[in-house]
């Protein structure tokens, strides 16, 4: 790869990942009062009983706390995105791994590469299945029902 076309990727990905939340944060058109639990979480703890998709929890409401219904949704959103992606990748790297080795025609090196390819895409699945566990750990940490 082109040293110069790696360096402007790594500048546009900084630039982005700087811009991007800027411009959402600078949004101030709508207040903050409350989240939508959109998984089923599982808990009793909730304002709801049970809770199960959808919910929608208002920070308002003084009666009851919402923060650990919205702490462990948003653990569960990111957690299922980071498994999805990881998936996707390990696929690729299989199928690269995979044509990688077809087509080494013999040479060590090529194969060796491929073996690092699919290595890389099992130690991929298993951290993508370690991320589906997180969720039940951080219920377990805050005490979660």
């Amino acid at each position: 790869m082109n040293k110069k076309f790696l360096s402007l990727l790594i500048f546009v990905s900084l630039l982005v990942a700087i811009i991007v939340p800027v411009s959402v944060f600078a949004d101030n058109t709508t207040a903050l009062n409350g989240c939508n639990i959109t998984n089923d979480l599982g808990v009793t703890q909730c304002p709801v009983g049970s809770v199960t998709a959808p919910v929608a929890c208002d920070y308002n409401n003084t009666n009851f706390s919402c923060g650990l219904c919205c702490l462990l949704n948003a653990v569960y959103t990111v957690t299922f995105w980071i498994f999805i992606g990881l998936m996707a990748i390990s696929a690729l790297m299989i199928i690269l791994g995979a044509f990688t080795f077809v087509t080494s025609g013999g040479n060590p090196d090529k194969t060796t590469q491929a073996r690092n390819y699919i290595i890389f895409a099992a130690i991929g699945i298993a951290v993508a299945l370690f991320s589906r566990a997180v969720p039940s750990l951080v219920k377990l940490i805050v005490g979660a029902q």
